[in-house]
């Protein structure tokens, strides 16, 4: 059975929004063994969502149409599906009595454009929507299966797990399991290189699929075949242990954790803490490592030390260094990582400093160039990058690499004791 996911919103087809929801779709089918053969994104107008969904309707046994349910004149997707399969809209009265009730709950008044809502497919099932207004429709046309679901996130994944995974149950082609092993440090071009020996042992029920991104590599394993899932887990295990043995010195993720809470969770368990001082990166260091819940526990401060004047009056750097070296230099970050540590307490100060551009380069500091250092008891380490791509790459990779230096110490110390 092929499946399609469609996405409903022109704000999907601007740089302004993402559409997350399909990724969050398509890990749930992979999970039970099921594979997206199409993803389509279309806009709210009529004809073109019309067009859409005849396509996918002749192509896919299952679409899961996701958007376009609300209360507002360009939602259209229930009377869009109701005209192609040449059905009625037929008003629901309980769903309007829930509707009432959610508003009255809340102390609103309910409005007549949410009497839109309250129309079902004839012969469709609703699905209840407890975290909005807009229920989903589970709709049977012969053998095809259409899920009309809400777009907001915090609507559409409880609903997808509750009453679209529950349908779909025993439907998948035996067992899928993945493992995600991501690295930082290495090159795209490296990491295939060192992998090339590991290709000739991939068994046909797995696939091997590498991602790259700024400063960020992952592998993909991805088994499909036959159970139980010991004898998949086994298969996944040897081809780890074969990537491990290519590149292990640049793997900081062998379950898919992002760096940032990879490096938290090794500071929590060791008992230490850490404080940023950050010129270039603007707090972004600070931001990604209070991503984690829990991060108060191991993260002090971050000071944003954009301008000199700010690294002399809050971090103690000597304006003499300053004038003598440049704020971007090895000597200024040593100050930066030193001053921080020492004002703030911490185990450990990170500091960066750099030029992300689009200006300010010049023949001996170029844009892209980021001095990083971390100052531990008893020691200072600074390196210099010069990173390329546009402004937010040159700062994602320097927090990337600062959080890489850190991480590449903590698993040196000793696991605290419970």
């Amino acid at each position: 059975m092929k499946i399609e996911i469609v996405a409903v919103g022109s704000e999907l087809l601007t740089p302004d929004f993402q559409d997350t929801n399909s990724l969050f779709l398509t890990a749930g089918l992979n999970a039970i063994g099921l594979d997206v053969a199409f993803k389509t994104i279309v806009g709210d107008d009529a004809r073109d969502l019309a067009r859409v969904l005849r396509t996918a309707l002749g192509r896919a046994g299952l679409v899961l149409c996701m958007g376009g349910l609300g209360p507002t004149e360009d939602d259209r997707t229930r009377e869009t599906l109701a005209g192609l399969l040449g059905r009625k809209l037929v008003f629901d009265t309980a769903i309007r009595r829930e509707i009432r009730g959610r508003f009255r709950r809340h102390g609103w008044p309910m409005t007549a454009s949410n009497l839109k809502q309250c129309y079902v497919i004839e012969g469709a099932e609703v699905l209840p929507n407890p975290n909005g207004t807009a229920p989903g429709l589970w709709v049977a046309d012969g053998r095809r299966r259409v899920a009309l679901l809400p777009g907001p996130p915090r609507e559409i994944r409880p609903m997808f797990e509750d009453h679209i995974l529950p349908r779909l149950a025993g439907l998948g082609r035996g067992l899928m399991s993945r493992r995600v092993i991501r690295l930082a440090g290495l090159g795209e071009s490296a990491m295939e290189t060192r992998l090339k020996p590991v290709y000739a042992l991939v068994p046909p029920e797995v696939s091997v699929t590498t991602l790259a991104a700024s400063g960020d590599l992952s592998i993909r394993l991805t088994y499909k075949g036959p159970g139980p899932a010991e004898a998949a887990a086994a298969v996944l295990d040897r081809l780890e242990r074969a990537v491990v043995r290519r590149v292990g010195p640049w793997i900081y993720s062998r379950d898919g954790s992002d760096l940032a809470d990879v490096v938290g969770a090794a500071l929590e368990s060791r008992g230490l803490t850490v404080a940023c001082a950050e010129s270039c990166t603007g707090g972004l260091l600070g931001h990604r490592l209070t991503g984690r819940p829990g991060s108060s526990a191991y993260f002090l401060e971050s000071a944003v030390v954009y301008a000199n004047e700010a690294k002399v009056r809050r971090l103690a750097v000597r304006p003499g260094l300053i004038a003598r070296h440049g704020a971007v230099s090895a000597p200024v970050a040593r100050a930066m990582a030193l001053g921080i540590r020492k004002s703030s307490g911490a185990d450990f100060g990170l500091a960066v400093t750099g030029i992300a551009g689009p200006g300010g380069g010049t023949p001996a500091k170029p844009v892209g160039l980021v001095y990083i250092a971390l100052a531990r008891p008893g020691r200072v380490e600074v390196e210099r990058r010069i990173f390329s791509g546009g402004r937010d790459n040159v700062k994602f990779q320097s927090s990337q690499k600062a959080l890489a230096m850190l991480r590449n110490i903590l698993i040196k110390l000793p696991v605290k004791a419970l």
